[in-house]
């Protein structure tokens, strides 16, 4: 008999790369969208989850943005996942669920820890201020996974903390994307206009790490199938990390742009540094295989392949 999985968020990034995964077919997987499920009413959550009896839920489901959408709307960054978390896990432990894979965010981690972060540093100094409420929420539901499996050990409620994540079904408007998905579309838009520069947000030296969405989908069915041997929580990420200005000449590059940039430092531009330690990810056997220029070259052809069918509607007929 097939594993069967509730999966929440299945119509997000994370989630669409994991449900296209050549492995997934090996389970039973639950993927309702808001309209069959509402995780925001916690009485509807319960009771799924009793009716559909799912082995192992990942939890993937939350508000996402970025440093715009952040700043613009941090109370729904807050309550909305913070919501959302605990009514998927309260109601997991009532309905007697014993597995859970919580998906966390490295802007759990302190703005000026040292790099690369290592999970005991989470709540260990104070928060970035351009995604504070994201990242609290992230941290309660984190903790509260921690909690319950600490109070009985027979519920396994475990997190990932991915580091920022790229790739197929990204968002690509610069309301609510992130840095390499807006990035794509403001080179994109700047070759198809001729336009000679483009602007940069900050100095461009401040560094992220990007993982790409599909390395993110491997660690998931890893962990599905090793779920005893996963750490508590831990970490996914690629094990390096690119200043600002470095992920836009790498678009440039993938695109075949060659213009010019030039910076606005009167732009937030989040933390200095932002790189996850992969130490235990590697000691559980486990490590991201993609390439940051082929992973942006697969997003890149995803990016036209959208813009091709909303062009031509007949397209996805």
């Amino acid at each position: 008999m097939k594993k069967r999985i509730l999966l929440t968020g299945g119509s997000g990034m994370v989630g669409r790369n994991l449900l296209e995964h050549p492995e997934i077919g090996r389970f039973e997987v639950l993927s309702p969208d808001s309209r069959e499920l509402d995780l925001l009413d916690p009485n509807a959550v319960e009771a799924y989850l009793r009716l559909q009896k799912p082995d192992l839920i990942i939890h993937a489901a939350g508000r996402v943005g970025g440093i715009q959408a952040n700043l613009k709307a941090p109370v729904r960054f807050l309550m909305e996942n913070l919501d959302m978390g605990r009514n998927v896990i309260g109601a997991a432990r009532s309905a007697g669920v014993k597995q859970l894979l919580n998906l966390g965010s490295s802007c759990m981690y302190p703005r000026n820890a040292p790099t690369p972060f290592h999970e005991e540093m989470v709540l260990q100094g104070e928060l970035e201020p351009t995604n504070e409420g994201y990242a609290l929420a992230k941290i309660v539901i984190a903790r509260l996974c921690k909690y319950i499996s600490r109070e009985d050990p027979a519920y396994q409620y475990k997190s990932l903390i991915p580091c920022n994540i790229y790739g197929r079904y990204d968002r690509f408007d610069s309301a609510s994307s992130h840095l390499v998905a807006a990035v794509i579309h403001k080179i994109h838009e700047a070759k198809m206009s001729s336009l000679t520069s483009v602007e940069i947000w900050g100095d461009g030296v401040a560094r992220r790490e990007f993982i790409y969405a599909g390395d993110v989908a491997d660690c998931l069915i890893r962990s599905i199938d090793h779920f005893g041997a996963l750490p508590q929580m831990m970490n996914v990420g690629c094990g390096g990390d690119s200043t600002i200005d470095e992920y836009y000449q790498i678009v440039a590059e993938v695109i075949g742009y060659r213009g010019a940039f030039h910076h606005d430092v009167t732009k937030p531009a989040g933390m200095m540094r932002k790189l996850v330690s992969t130490q235990k990810a590697q000691a559980w056997g486990w490590r991201a295989e993609t390439a940051l220029r082929d992973g942006i070259a697969k997003t890149y052809d995803y990016y036209l392949q959208m813009r091709n069918q909303k062009a031509d509607p007949r397209a996805t007929r």
